[in-house]
């Protein structure tokens, strides 16, 4: 899957989980980096690196088996509730980098 670039306004900061061993959530920026102002982030860009993981946005935790799996490189771009997407590695030393826009 490719991004739609076109969609992308500005971009509200970036994040690396480093350890996802349990289910993780998101911590999303709640200002504009430039002008300081409270904004919401509506989506993220979102990439497995090294291993792949699982994650769900249901608000329940998923499992090193249990919910969708991303694999490793792909790039998922995410519109939904990004307060209730959780990830989790499916084996160890998994990361997940993050992009958020508005």
């Amino acid at each position: 899957m490719t991004a739609n670039v076109k969609a992308i306004t500005c971009c509200l900061g970036y994040q690396q989980l480093d350890n996802v061993s349990t289910a993780t959530g998101l911590i999303v920026p709640a200002r504009d980096p430039i002008s300081g102002m409270n904004v919401k982030a509506n989506f993220a860009l979102i990439v497995a690196e090294t291993q792949d993981v699982r994650w769900l946005d249901n608000g329940e935790a998923p499992t090193a088996s249990r919910g969708m799996l991303l694999k490793a490189g792909v790039i998922f771009q995410y519109d939904g509730d990004l307060s209730k997407i959780k990830f989790i590695e499916t084996t160890g030393s998994a990361k997940v980098n993050i992009s958020y826009y508005v």
